[in-house]
């Protein structure tokens, strides 16, 4: 149950991202909150294939999700493996 509460939050804070990576062609989707409290999420579009997508990720994605859930560990892509 508390783990839900928590993915719950998660998923309203990338809801809050989503317009910034929208705005640059990007998108991230959540796929899931592990056990450990690892954010697993899915960079899409632009944010997918961009050079720049672990500074977004470890800088943008996940130091927002921590600044409001400091009980997350971290934030990883499936799809690049970070």
């Amino acid at each position: 149950m508390e783990n839900q509460v928590l993915e719950t939050k998660v998923k309203s804070v990338i809801e809050q991202i989503r317009p910034y990576l929208q705005a640059d062609g990007g998108d991230i989707e959540f796929v899931e909150l592990t056990t450990d409290n690892v954010v697993k999420v899915k960079l899409q579009g632009a944010c997918g294939c961009c050079p720049h997508a672990k500074m977004t990720l470890k800088q943008g994605v996940e130091r927002a999700v921590q600044e409001h859930l400091p009980q997350i560990k971290g934030v990883e892509d499936v799809v690049l493996g970070f």
